[in-house]
């Protein structure tokens, strides 16, 4: 209890020197050293390893741990069978009952380090995907009798587990089927628009139903032996990692375990950035293709190494190349990746067949889509700013790197430079990042005061200010959020709304999580281990609350203007997570509102108005409660006549939705003189802009911020609504 108490009391006072990720150290590493072996024995050793770890430090450092008893035995044993085979096309009943006999004994094998039941089902889980590749593909080596009247139920949840290998080889051939089916479908859909157009039916001579059945089921099974060439990739670390996760996220939804790749992907992420060639890969059967080049690092500026190019063989500098075909996508980024100033040479294949041995100076590379961006359009002749923010992203280790809060900050100044009346801060499937970042971007527009509270453990409450008497931008502000906006995200929209110094705009409610993680590094707990990198744990240490006390726990940040949105009845936010944290508040913080935006109540009213009678919000509505109701339909006819009538139906209705895809607000958005400067000699970027432009000129959501930035400018004389009036007289 001492110990506990000692390292909760470590955890806080490092959290109030910094908002950063936290790696325990000291007191922590000492404890765990007493009971590491000093040298590593196999594989399963560092497994268990690995499990004592993620126990101790979830068991310390969680905010609110739960008791490793039989209930969370039962909980993983669900979570982690689901995990290995969510459709249920791989074990079999009788390995369910096998296995059933620990659902109650996997907190007594966590606690001993005992991986009886992970050696079981791995094992197994081996068996059965080696013969349900034997089944997809004798069910793709002879055409299927599409006249045959069968049915196909895709609730996997509710789907019983196959008796037998002959059942269970069965549901293999009714799902190859559907597959088939919906793409034979679809071609011959195809054929027909040929058959329309006459350019085109010159051209081409029409496919029988023959052929296209054929090129249908060679088409399924080299998509099935793409999945199954990638599940023969990972390794048994890979699996175990499933295995560890179902332990860690049964504490809480965001505990998680990542390993060593996951740990580097995850550190791209916030940050943006990694040393690098710059190049998209993906597989294709044993070779490593070039996707993609990223604008701006090395392998683009080179010139040399193009998109298609199929990577054969991988040096560091003038050591001998390795073959790297037939390897693992991840060893093959391994090996290309390296340190910024160091040399790697690609042996790669070009589309026209030739070989070419290809030198590139690593460097550090900038994912372009990761930072913020923004707009400027005019509308009632007056010019305001878009600023979209894909994440908060902040480089932990180079304080003088790129990070949100700086560059939200650079974008406000640009937005004034071209005279905007009004900002729209775009945070829209932004599912969060860093802290630190949030504040300082939530300063932006504020005098100074708390941003946001946080609670530990131990109930101790510490408030988030921003202390800068400056306001960057002090003018009429939109923040627009939806079901995706999470964590920081929501952060930023409470604080707003809290102070009365924006609207929200968006869906009915954010995401709805109100809890904060940090990242464990596993490897600072060993002293002089040889079990290689042992990858990070992220686990949920704190929750934060809003200035005026309330969470964002399961209920979200909720919209001053609610628009309608088509994913509006579907399960997607914490609240529908099995084991997420529930809702609490606290004591409000000391705060000012904002009394400087005089139209607030009314750009308010008059956008509820608007919205009121929208035909096209009123559609997506529809949209979205058919999308809830077409959710729960499960089950498929495989009779290609029944099965053209059920899609024909679904075109139908599709149809009557098609004008929330082709709507287009008729307004024009450009880029910032600076970026059009780039794009003149960055042809991706300006695509890529040009893209986004786009998008928002289709953009309803967008289209009613701007609106509503303009009634704050300036106001309307008139309401047209009765209620609105009403609710307007009473304000």
């Amino acid at each position: 209890m001492y110990f506990r108490q000692k390292l909760m009391n470590v955890i806080l006072q490092f959290m109030k020197r910094n908002y950063k990720v936290l790696l325990i150290i000291g007191a922590l590493s000492v404890a765990l050293w007493s009971f590491i072996p000093k040298q590593k024995e196999s594989d399963p050793e560092k497994d268990k390893l690995l499990i004592e770890l993620l126990t101790f430090v979830i068991e310390r450092g969680h905010y609110s741990p739960a008791a490793i008893d039989d209930s969370f035995s039962k909980g993983v044993y669900k979570d982690y069978l689901e995990a290995l085979d969510p459709s249920k096309r791989f074990f079999l009943q009788s390995d369910i009952d096998e296995f059933a006999k620990y659902e109650t004994q996997l907190d007594e094998q966590i606690n001993n380090k005992d991986l009886t039941f992970f050696d079981l089902t791995y094992t197994k889980l081996m068996e059965r995907m080696k013969e349900s590749k034997e089944y997809y593909q004798d069910a793709l080596a002879k055409p299927f009798d599409y006249k045959k009247d069968e049915k196909i139920n895709t609730d996997y949840e509710k789907l019983p587990y196959a008796k037998n290998k002959a059942e269970l080889k069965e549901r293999w051939r009714l799902q190859v089927k559907l597959s088939a089916l919906s793409s034979l479908v679809e071609k011959q859909k195809l054929e027909e628009d040929k058959k329309n157009n006459k350019d085109l039916a010159e051209k081409e001579a029409p496919k029988s139903f023959e052929t296209l059945e054929k090129e249908t089921r060679e088409n399924t099974l080299k998509s099935l032996n793409d999945y199954f060439s990638f599940i023969k990739d990972l390794t048994r670390d890979d699996w175990f990692s499933v295995y560890v996760n179902a332990i860690a996220s049964r504490f809480d939804p965001h505990t998680a375990y990542m390993a060593p790749t996951e740990k580097e992907r995850f550190d791209v992420s916030m940050s943006g950035k990694f040393d690098g060639i710059g190049a998209r890969l993906q597989k294709e059967n044993d070779f490593t293709k070039i996707s993609e080049l990223i604008s701006g690092g090395p392998a683009w500026k080179g010139k040399q190494l193009e998109a298609g190019d199929i990577i054969l063989k991988v040096a560091q500098a003038n050591a001998e190349p390795v073959d790297v075909v037939g390897m693992r996508l991840d060893d093959v980024v391994k090996k290309i990746k390296g340190p910024k100033g160091t040399e790697v040479k690609l042996t790669v294949k070009k589309p026209d067949g030739s070989i070419k041995v290809i030198t590139i100076v690593r460097d550090a590379v900038e994912i372009e889509e990761t930072y913020v961006k923004s707009s400027v359009v005019n509308i009632d002749g007056n010019k305001y700013g878009v600023i979209y923010l894909p994440k908060f992203y902040i480089d932990f280790e180079d304080k003088n790197a790129r990070d949100a809060g700086k560059d939200v900050a650079q974008e406000v100044e640009r937005l004034k430079a071209e005279g905007v009346k009004g900002i729209v801060m775009d945070v829209r499937d932004n599912g969060g990042g860093s802290l630190k970042t949030v504040v300082d971007i939530a300063g932006l527009f504020i005098e100074q005061g708390p941003i946001v509270q946080i609670k530990s453990a131990e109930g101790k409450k510490e408030v988030l200010f921003d202390r800068d008497a400056k306001v960057q931008w002090d003018g009429p502000l939109v923040v627009m959020i939806n079901e995706f906006s999470a964590s920081a995200s929501e952060i930023l929209a409470a604080a707003i709304q809290d102070y009365k110094r924006g609207v929200i705009v968006g869906s009915k409610q954010s995401y709805g999580k109100g809890t904060v993680q940090n990242l464990y590094d596993l490897n600072q707990f060993i002293r002089g281990g040889t079990y290689g990198d042992l990858g990070a744990l992220k686990t949920t240490t704190q929750k934060y609350y809003r200035i005026n006390g309330g969470s964002t726990q399961r209920e979200g940040v909720k919209s001053d203007v609610v628009m309608a949105d088509k994913y509006a009845y579907l399960k997607m936010g914490e609240k529908d997570v099995e084991n997420a944290m529930p809702w609490d508040k606290i004591d409000a913080a000391n705060y000012k509102v904002w009394d400087k935006q005089h139209n607030y109540d009314l750009a308010i009213a008059q956008s509820k108005a608007r919205l009121e009678n929208n035909s096209q919000m009123q559609l997506i509505e529809d949209n979205a409660k058919w999308l809830e109701k077409r959710n729960n339909e499960n089950v498929y006819s495989l009779h290609i006549d029944k099965f053209k009538a059920e899609q024909k139906a679904l075109d139908e209705t599709n149809k009557k939705y098609k004008p929330i895809t082709d709507y287009k607000n008729s307004l024009v958005f450009s880029s910032l003189p600076y970026e059009n400067e780039m794009v003149k000699n960055d042809a991706l970027l300006k695509e890529k802009r040009d893209r986004w432009h786009e998008s928002l000129s289709k953009d309803l959501y967008i289209e009613e911020a701007l609106h509503i930035l303009n009634d704050m400018n300036f106001g309307k004389k008139e309401v047209t609504n009765k209620v609105t009036k009403e609710k307007m007289v009473k304000s």
